[in-house]
């Protein structure tokens, strides 16, 4: 009898994030453009959760979620200040967040996929480095052209912008948020980014 899987792999531990890892990867996914409330991974159990509802609008303009086996922590944080000057930038303790471009309309999240990271956005919240990935869907019809985030057209590109800068505002809140877009970057420093929250993964939980 051969041996079987038992049980359901941790989206954040139990994951590879691909043999190609980081030029292609494997994105776990939370939340999908159909949804009205925010998902977000329970560290410990691993299942979805909710985390609060979006705005009606403000809902995700793609698939978003994270990568496998990284994490946001020293080693990120370092490199935010290198790159703006900031001081005291910690990582925000998440795994990276990415999101996905894709043609296709999935309804689901809670789901694999494979995505080539373009580049990215150096997300700062308060004192915390929060970088958002943006990545095309591998093989997809429309988006799997695209190499590098410069390529998109410019109103798709503060689409995704505008999405982040308010996606954690409250309804009827009067407080805002420090959140702020230092940069928009490309792939190859996307690519620096995600190894360096490789390195902070592997830093902290001793495996990689």
């Amino acid at each position: 009898m051969q041996n079987q899987t038992l049980y359901k792999s941790h989206p954040w531990h139990g994951i590879s994030p691909g043999e190609n890892f980081p030029d292609v990867l494997t994105a776990f996914i939370e939340i999908v453009p159909a949804d009205t409330v925010k998902y977000e991974i329970d560290k410990a159990s691993g299942w979805l959760k909710v985390d609060r509802p979006q705005l009606f609008s403000n809902v995700v303009p793609a698939l978003y979620g994270f990568i496998p086996k990284t994490l946001c922590d020293v080693e990120v944080g370092k490199f935010c200040t290198t790159k703006t000057g900031k001081q005291n930038i910690n990582g925000d303790q998440d795994p990276m967040d990415i999101l996905v471009l894709e043609e296709k309309s999935i309804q689901n999240g809670g789901i694999l996929v494979q995505a080539i990271p373009i580049g990215g956005f150096r997300m700062i919240d308060k004192n915390e480095a929060d970088d958002k990935i943006i990545a095309v869907m591998k093989d997809d019809a429309v988006y799997g052209k695209y190499k590098d985030i410069n390529e998109l057209n410019e109103s798709i590109v503060n689409r995704l912008k505008h999405y982040f800068l308010t996606y954690k505002d409250l309804p009827g809140s009067s407080e805002k948020r420090k959140v702020e877009i230092a940069a928009v970057y490309g792939r190859e420093e996307a690519l620096e980014v995600i190894r360096q929250s490789a390195v902070d993964y592997k830093n902290r939980f001793g495996i990689s």
